[in-house]
């Protein structure tokens, strides 16, 4: 019998440290499937509703890829699409998705909305993000480490979060170095550490881990003998343009560049981003930025370091289609047999 069979993938704290492996090790053997042509189709004649109350790149494309290789059937509800919230509660959209589908995947803001789709769906509910979590995008960081260090266990590695860490990601790694007790650095300017009551929170589950979480501004202290440097764009649609200036002006010594790199005094350094990054000028956001606050050389991370690190990142992104698609089977069969 499988254990995560009909189980809620809301945060990373759903799963203990034995699932979250069985999670990853699952996505290995899809994947090499996948790129060996050896696909099984495991989830013939399931039904997967996809709510995105954001846009999403990745998010999207991973979740239903995951799905049609599978052999499952979605349901695409984008913005603007549905009542949810508007003219129907979020609790009687759970009940009626709950009987239509297998699975209901949800992207948005407001945390308590996937809470509210879990409790009465009766189906299992992914987070493909909200404001609090962003637990799928962890799956494929942590499958990318093992990749990347196959040979180190998940407590040996050291990672630093660099810039604004006041945010899902920044959430979710905490409860990734929980679980897994990894060495985790939040490099930042004291505004955007995470907040005070969360931090504490994962103090008070597991007081063993807690010397492993640190807060610094100190960047040279924080980036020391690290294994990895994560990064995430600075700033996000939802936010004011005032606010991007205040950003900006408080992280711009926070940015992802060589020197950072060799503060870290490991020749064998790697760098992380769950994009989009805003390396170049060729997008909207990024030539605005770069005219208004001078950038030459990107914004979070320089170009010259995306593109040394460019294998790593866009490996690390195709990783949502496999950890995704492994969550999908996990929680939609009784048993896995292949």
């Amino acid at each position: 019998m499988n254990n995560l069979y009909k189980r809620n993938c809301l945060r990373l704290l759903d799963f203990n440290l034995l699932e979250l492996e069985h999670i990853i090790k699952l996505s290995k053997k899809l994947k090499q499937n996948k790129k060996n042509n050896e696909e099984i189709q495991l989830l013939k004649k399931k039904n997967i509703a996809l709510i995105f109350e954001k846009e999403s790149t990745r998010t999207r494309c991973a979740f239903e890829l995951a799905a049609f290789d599978q052999g499952a059937h979605i349901t695409y509800l984008g913005p603007g699409s549905t009542h949810i919230g508007k003219k129907e509660s979020i609790e009687d959209t759970a009940k009626i998705l709950g009987r239509l589908y297998d699975g209901i995947q949800y992207r948005g803001h407001n945390h308590k909305t996937i809470e509210i789709l879990a409790k009465y769906s009766k189906v299992p509910v992914w987070n493909g993000l909200t404001e609090k979590f962003h637990p799928t995008q962890l799956f494929a960081d942590l499958l990318t480490i093992q990749e990347i260090f196959p040979n180190k266990k998940f407590h040996e590695i050291k990672c630093a979060y660099v810039g604004d860490t006041r945010n899902n990601i920044g959430n979710s790694l905490l409860e990734a170095a929980l679980l897994c007790n990894f060495d985790l650095r939040f490099i930042a300017p004291k505004k955007y550490w995470p907040e005070k009551k969360l931090l504490k929170f994962y103090q008070a589950k597991t007081s063993d881990h807690t010397s492993n979480i640190i807060c610094t501004e100190n960047i040279q202290q924080g980036v020391k003998n690290v294994d990895f440097i994560y990064t995430d764009v600075w700033v996000s649609m939802g936010e004011s343009k005032e606010t991007w200036k205040q950003k900006i002006q408080l992280l711009h010594n926070y940015q992802v560049n060589s020197a950072m790199l060799d503060m870290t005094n490991n020749p064998n350094v790697k760098v992380l981003h769950c994009l989009p990054a805003l390396h170049d000028d060729n997008t909207e956001i990024g030539k605005d930025l770069f005219k208004k606050y001078g950038f030459k050389n990107g914004v979070e991370i320089t170009n010259d370091v995306f593109q040394k690190n460019e294998k790593i990142i866009f490996e690390q992104a195709e990783n949502r289609l496999h950890t995704i698609k492994a969550i999908l089977i996990s929680s939609l069969l009784k048993q896995i047999n292949f």
